[in-house]
């Protein structure tokens, strides 16, 4: 099997489900999942009769499920797939003690939520026990954590001054990025040797990077404030005055040190370390 065709499969309980890249995420072919938690000898069926039993899966079916271009041994194939939040609702609706752990499981995310929208710090707190348990220093963790929440601030403002297409959200993102490191998202991400798709650039960069980043975003934040920027033109003319004032930041910083500020450096398993696993397995 080649390369391409193992980045399309996931091991779930044992069992191969096909998955796609669609919409900058995951979908995973639906009948898989049934098979996989019910070992149905008839998942197409299986997955009609959850239909007619759940009037309101049934009625909402069209926005969970889209057909997409799959491999079969047939051949390309569309087949209805579903992305990780359709997969939840599909799980939900399959009377299998295979899915109970599961559908437990998002009963604790849920309560989990809800306790974070009461106590926000909550929320805070399993963002900083997530990245510590991946090996993060406490100090990156506690500039990560800062950047979400200028991030937040921003997005916010644009949502104020009439940006709501995720397309829109992206393009000023990138007019960031490239005023203050002269890369889009895409061309950091590549020079960084992030080749997965859903791989988060500053989950990535060094501290000197993600401090250019907040710099940038909240002098964005600050300047459309200011100027009052609305609408997409506006917005967008002002993400490239917030990126400039963090490029000529960086460009002083670099003169002093005497280095670049911007590096390949990243989280990823070194290659030493990954042939080290392969070997053990």
């Amino acid at each position: 099997m080649s390369k391409k065709k193992e980045d399309a499969l996931v091991v779930f309980e044992g069992r191969n489900i096909r998955r796609t890249w669609f919409n900058e995420e995951w979908w995973f072919v639906a009948v898989d999942i049934v098979q996989a938690l019910t070992d149905s000898k008839d998942p197409k069926g299986y997955l009609k009769d959850m239909r007619r039993r759940d009037e309101g899966f049934s009625q909402g079916w069209g926005q969970i499920a889209t057909p997409l271009s799959i491999d079969t041994l047939g051949g390309k194939q569309n087949l209805n797939c579903v992305s990780t939040k359709g997969a939840f609702r599909l799980i939900q609706s399959i009377p299998s003690k295979k899915a109970e752990p599961f559908k437990l499981w998002l009963a604790q995310v849920g309560h989990e939520r809800i306790q974070e929208i009461e106590n926000p710090e909550l929320g805070q707190d399993r963002i900083k026990e997530y990245y510590e348990l991946k090996g993060y220093p406490k100090e990156w963790v506690d500039k990560r954590l800062r950047g979400i929440a200028i991030r937040q601030e921003l997005t916010d403002e644009w949502k104020d001054r009439d940006i709501k297409t995720e397309k829109e959200f992206a393009i000023l993102t990138n007019e960031i990025s490239k005023a203050t490191f002269g890369k889009t998202i895409g061309e950091y991400k590549k020079f960084k040797q992030l080749q997965k798709k859903n791989q988060n650039l500053r989950d990535h960069m060094t501290d000197f990077e993600l401090i250019f980043t907040m710099l940038g975003e909240k002098t964005t934040t600050e300047i459309t404030k200011e100027r009052n920027s609305k609408g997409f033109k506006e917005c967008k003319y002002s993400a490239n005055e917030g990126g400039q004032a963090a490029n000529e930041a960086r460009e002083s910083v670099e003169k002093r040190l005497g280095k670049p500020i911007i590096s390949k450096e990243n989280y990823l398993p070194k290659q030493k370390e990954k042939k080290k696993l392969n070997t053990k397995k």
